[in-house]
C-alpha cells in the first residue's frame, strides 16, 4: 500500500499542474483549434496560359483585385475582404514552376473565407471569367501561427 501512495501523489500533482496552466493560459492545453473569429490568409497563385494576351492577363488581375470591394457580406451587404493584394512574379529564385502571378487576401474569420470560397457571387463570376486564361491555380489558406 505504501508503494502506491507516491504514484497517486504524482498523478494528482500532474493533473493539478495541467489545470493550473489551463487557468493561467485560457487556450486549451489539450487541443490547438482555430476559432471562427481568427483571421485567415488566403493565397492564390496562377499560371496564365503562355498564349494569353498581356491585356487579358492584366484585366483578369484587375478584376481579381476589384473583388476587395465587389465581394459583399451576405448580411451586412458591405465589403468583407480585409485586404487583397497581388502582382506578377518577380522572384530571382527560379522556383516558380510556371506560376506567373500571386495574390494574398485576408479575411477576418473562417466564416468570411468560407462564404467567399463557396458562395460569394462576385467571386464565383470571377472564377468563371478566367477559365480560358489560366493553366494552373494553386490555393493555400492558413491561420497565422497554427501549424
Amino acid at each position: 500500500m505504501i508503494g502506491k501512495r507516491p504514484a497517486t501523489i504524482l498523478v494528482f500533482l500532474c493533473v493539478f499542474v495541467l489545470l493550473l496552466i489551463n487557468f493561467i493560459q485560457p487556450r486549451s492545453v489539450f487541443t490547438l483549434t482555430t476559432s471562427p473569429t481568427m483571421s485567415v490568409t488566403h493565397t492564390v497563385l496562377f499560371q496564365f496560359k503562355a498564349g494569353a494576351e498581356p491585356a487579358e492577363v492584366k484585366a483578369a488581375c484587375d478584376r481579381f483585385l476589384a473583388l476587395k470591394d465587389s465581394c459583399l457580406h451576405p448580411t451586412s451587404k458591405s465589403p468583407y475582404i480585409a485586404s487583397l493584394k497581388g502582382g506578377q512574379d518577380n522572384s530571382p529564385e527560379g522556383l516558380q514552376n510556371g506560376i506567373t502571378h500571386g495574390f494574398v487576401a485576408e479575411f477576418k474569420s473562417l466564416e468570411d473565407r468560407d462564404y467567399y470560397v463557396k458562395n460569394d457571387p462576385a467571386h464565383q463570376a470571377f472564377i468563371k471569367s478566367i477559365g480560358g486564361l489560366v493553366d494552373k491555380a494553386i490555393v493555400v489558406d492558413f491561420t497565422n501561427g497554427v501549424y
